[in-house]
């Protein structure tokens, strides 16, 4: 016997399956998420990425129901969380936080096996820090006038430290030597603990250093704030000046921390995260922890194009100035 329906019915049969089909996917990313997130951060336990990662991680998980795991990966400029990234599966439960380093230093430095600005997904950035200009507090020093004048004075003889060579860090001090006619040497280290050992030592003279780990220290009298990298004066240094206000807006940068993902994470998973990541740091309580940090929250308005197009020129402008002094890692 004949079985097959008629073509209507089989037309009504099938169309009926795709429907089911597009209504069971549609559900599946309205639940997201519906099991934990995986949180890989570049930095090892304690850092301030970890910090930021800890906080925004609560904030999600208060809002989602959901558990946020911060995994840390700390290690080769964050190849070892891309990795890890690119590893697991691309289901839009595995994100990386970071520092913008990752994307506009890092491949300068280090061998990526990937392009990040085209195989990483720039989902949100929810923090941003200035860098200030630090300085041994023996020295007779007390402004950044102050600071051109003595290295000017000393031809030859002033160094300043950076937290790793190829960062931001290193490049401010780049700029602001040929901003300002200077001839200090630079010293790279492996992170801002080592190098602000020196400085506070005596061995370097100056530092542009992230104003998270800096702050402390110069509260507690053990370094001296002579100018800051935001375009406007720091809320947590109210009486330092911006080097803008001083003639050298060129120098002035902030350095951001976002989340990404892979490219084919599912744009549905990708913005709801991204409303995630903005509802928590439009709150005050996450405003707070990382004021306390000495970090500012991201305009929770920007676009994802807008920050990518960001990354992009930070990138360029890096790479021109890293070229331009014939930078070797």
């Amino acid at each position: 016997m004949n079985t097959l329906l008629p073509s209507a019915a089989r037309r009504a049969c099938v169309a009926a399956l795709l429907s089911a089909i597009a209504w069971s996917g549609a559900y599946a990313q309205a639940a997201w998420p519906n099991r934990p997130i995986r949180l890989l951060v570049p930095a090892p336990a304690g850092g301030a990425s970890d910090m930021i990662a800890r906080t925004v991680a609560e904030s999600v998980r208060a809002s989602t129901g959901q558990a946020v795991i911060v995994d840390n990966k700390p290690g080769a400029g964050g190849l070892i969380a891309v990795d890890a990234l690119l590893s697991a599966p691309h289901d839009g439960y595995t994100f990386v936080l970071s520092p913008n380093s990752l994307v506009t230093e890092g491949p300068y430095s280090y061998k990526f096996r990937i392009d990040p600005l085209k195989d990483l997904a720039p989902v949100a950035e929810v923090a941003k820090v200035a860098l200030v200009l630090v300085a041994n507090p023996s020295l007779p020093i007390r402004s950044a006038g102050e600071m051109v004048a003595y290295v000017k004075a000393n031809p030859g003889k002033v160094t300043y430290a950076s937290y790793s060579p190829g960062s931001l860090s290193h490049i401010e001090g780049l700029q602001f030597n040929r901003a300002a006619g200077l001839d200090m040497e630079h010293a790279g280290y492996k992170g801002s603990p080592p190098a602000l050992v020196d400085v506070m030592g005596g061995q370097v003279q100056f530092m542009f250093d992230g104003m998270g780990t800096s702050l402390p220290l110069i509260k507690a009298g053990k370094l001296r704030p002579l100018a800051v990298t935001s375009p406007q004066r720091s809320p947590f240094l109210p009486d330092v000046p911006a080097l803008a206000e001083l003639g050298y807006g060129s120098l002035s940068q902030t350095m951001g921390t976002g989340v990404w993902s892979t490219p084919d994470v599912p744009p549905e998973i990708r913005g709801e995260l991204r409303a995630q990541l903005q509802k928590a740091i439009a709150t005050p309580a996450v405003r707070e922890q990382l004021a306390a940090l000495g970090m500012e929250t991201a305009n929770p308005t920007q676009s994802t194009e807008d920050w990518t197009r960001a990354l992009k020129r930070d990138y360029e402008h890096t790479g021109q100035l890293l070229r331009s002094i014939d930078y070797k890692p």
